[in-house]
């Protein structure tokens, strides 16, 4: 892992695309500022988790588990 010391108001360029900046800092919090192409996906660590687990059980689950999805579909073949 690399590590870097910034101040406010200072940047980290990651390729040549992706630019984090630090915004503010406050005790032990530090706000930062990301700018990145709109199709490069950022996530704070815990929602990027969470979305890997909720990913991970939808794959999981049995077809016909979901009683909305079966109910959906009987509405969609009776039209």
């Amino acid at each position: 892992m690399l590590i870097l010391a910034r101040k406010i108001n200072e940047s980290i360029i990651i390729g040549d695309q992706i630019e984090i900046s630090i915004i503010d800092i406050k005790g032990d919090q530090a706000k930062i500022g990301i700018k990145a192409p709109k199709n490069v996906k950022v996530y704070r660590l815990e929602v990027y988790e969470a979305i890997q687990q909720e990913n991970k059980a939808a794959a999981m689950a049995e077809p016909g588990s979901i009683p909305e999805l079966e109910l959906l579909k009987k509405n969609k073949q009776k039209k």
